[in-house]
């Protein structure tokens, strides 16, 4: 008598898990009750629709976007496109996420910067160093990232007026007006018309150069110089020059180069410091799962332990640290809303400031939610996309 198996629904005894037979019976077949399922579902949820958009016509509200067209009449302290009081709320809309992406995008780059190395540091076997780094990791990870922000923005606005201001360096002043910092001045064409070339040139430059020039896989810092040399030769050869200008103290105030308010200064300073803490655990993590045969294995070839690291350790680190950063960047990129607490003009904040003069509360919750959606989705998918090109070749396989 052949053997019975769960895969063969052909047989007499076979019973599918779930429900109880008697159930099943009950309920009929499985297509059959997962439609009257949805259906129901439908009809509750047109019926808490209509009763919504009852509930806004009463109060004299007319649902829909039609009012991101009308007017805003209110003033964002800071934007990275132009816009003024006389625009619409489409438009203070996203001049608020323009902010939020800006924030975002910095805020990853920066706080991967310093959690790689305080992962690295936190292994040192430097006792003092690797104790310092364990605090850091301790006090960061357990207290709110709120508190974090507050404690921020109080220091920022401690700090001593322009005249005053705290000097790191010939071009770099902090003041209680914010941080000035250097910056690049192009003379020339828009950088929207050289920029995508550029990008798209040294994209296509580190392809030929890995796969055809030199038959093998480059080096990361070697790619790197390739994609560099690249990039500033397209605007170069499109009449593009660069200069640089240096912030300079004088009078009252600090002038020239590029400022960062309080705000914004809170708001990256908490959360690259709150993100990097969680993302040094991962890079030790990471680490740690090598396994100590690569270590002796290059310290017999007589590599340095900067080599070693950089050469073998990380690389291989890297499948297991990918997935666990795509979690970190998500959360601070959904951490950002916390801007509105300390006044910086983000999504949330322009959002709230319509939904208060307009009355589209539902409509506002939903231009965030989608927005938010949105942004995790992409970063999501980027990540995903490198993680794929970093696994190994047996898992991919399977």
């Amino acid at each position: 008598m052949p053997q019975q198996t769960l895969n063969d629904r052909s047989e007499p005894g076979f019973s599918k898990p779930g429900f109880p037979a008697s159930v099943r019976r009950w309920l009929g077949p499985a297509p059959f009750f997962q439609t009257v399922f949805l259906l129901l579902l439908a009809v509750v949820l047109w019926r808490l629709g209509s009763n919504v958009v009852e509930t806004m016509q009463r109060l004299g509200l007319n649902p829909g976007f039609a009012f991101l067209h009308q007017r805003a009449n209110f003033e964002i302290g800071e934007s990275l496109i132009a816009y003024s009081s006389s625009d619409t709320y489409g438009r203070a809309l996203l001049a608020g996420l323009v902010n939020t992406i800006n924030v975002a995008f910095f805020g990853c780059v920066l706080a991967t910067i310093l959690g790689i190395l305080l992962g690295i540091a936190r292994l040192s076997g430097n006792l003092v160093l690797s104790s310092f780094v364990r605090s850091y990791v301790e006090v960061f990870r357990n207290t709110p990232l709120l508190l974090q922000l507050f404690l921020w923005s109080a220091i920022f606005h401690s700090l001593p007026a322009p005249r005053r201001a705290i000097t790191l360096s010939e071009s770099l002043f902090l003041s209680n007006r914010g941080v000035f910092l250097p910056r690049l001045l192009f003379d020339g064409p828009s950088p929207l018309i050289w920029l995508p070339p550029a990008l798209i040139a040294a994209g296509i430059a580190i392809s030929i150069s890995r796969r055809w020039f030199f038959g093998q896989r480059l080096y990361a810092s070697r790619m790197t110089a390739v994609a560099v040399a690249v990039f500033v030769a397209v605007p170069w050869a499109a009449g593009v020059s660069v200069s640089i200008e240096l912030p300079v103290r004088g009078g009252f105030n600090i002038s020239g180069g590029v400022s960062l308010t309080p705000e914004i200064a809170t708001l990256l300073a908490g959360l690259i410091f709150n993100s990097a803490a969680t993302i040094a655990e991962i890079v030790r993590s990471g680490i740690q799962s090598v396994g100590n045969g690569q270590w002796e294995a290059a310290r017999a070839l007589g590599l340095r332990p900067g080599h070693i690291m950089r050469l073998i350790v990380l690389p291989q680190a890297l499948r297991v640290i990918t997935p666990l950063m795509t979690s970190s960047y998500l959360d601070l990129t959904k951490n950002s809303s916390l801007a509105v607490a300390i006044g910086f003009p983000d999504l949330v904040s322009v959002a709230n400031t319509t939904a208060n003069t307009t009355g589209q509360t539902l409509e506002a919750i939903t231009i965030i939610a989608v927005a938010y959606l949105t942004l995790n989705l992409g970063v999501s998918a980027l990540m995903n996309i490198y993680n794929r090109r970093i696994m190994l070749r047996d898992a991919r396989r399977r």
